[in-house]
């Protein structure tokens, strides 16, 4: 049986939203695309009021798959004993010491430099930069990861 996190809660009720607002606007989307030419810009607004949502579900479901194969890919690391223990010293709200996890960090990205082609090395790397707080790199390093780990396959 899975965990389910708050995280996950949060994405299905936006999707559940997102599903109530589509079919809610459906027919002012509907009466602004028939509205006939005194409202020049009523079909534009009409596209308008489809297409954003729309495109705020395939961010939903791209990064739903995300978490998904990040989770998929530490799963596979904590079955095989690969994952580190957490030794690293915690602030009071429960994250690491940043001056601990830079530190932490620099066996990792050695690991990366020394086998950069071993998916394993990156989503450590990965986690070493979210330690870190750089979210921006620990995303863009656990895509490198999943890449490699798919082309394996």
């Amino acid at each position: 049986m899975t965990k389910v996190n708050g995280a996950k809660i949060s994405i299905l009720v936006l999707l559940v939203l997102m599903a109530i607002y589509l079919v809610a606007i459906g027919q002012i989307v509907w009466a602004l695309l028939t509205a006939g030419d005194e409202l020049w810009f009523a079909p534009i607004m009409g596209v308008a009021l489809v297409v954003f949502p729309l495109l705020g579900v395939i961010y939903v479901i791209k990064d739903l798959r995300f978490v998904a194969d990040s989770n998929r890919l530490v799963a596979q690391l904590a079955e095989a004993g690969e994952l580190p223990e957490d030794t690293l010293p915690k602030l009071p709200s429960g994250r690491s010491e940043r001056a601990a996890a830079d530190a932490d960090f620099e066996q990792w990205k050695a690991r990366v430099e020394a086998e950069p082609n071993d998916w394993r090395n990156w989503v450590l790397l990965a986690l070493a930069y979210r330690e870190s707080g750089d979210t921006v790199r620990a995303r863009r390093t656990m895509r490198q990861a999943i890449a490699m780990e798919r082309t394996r396959n």
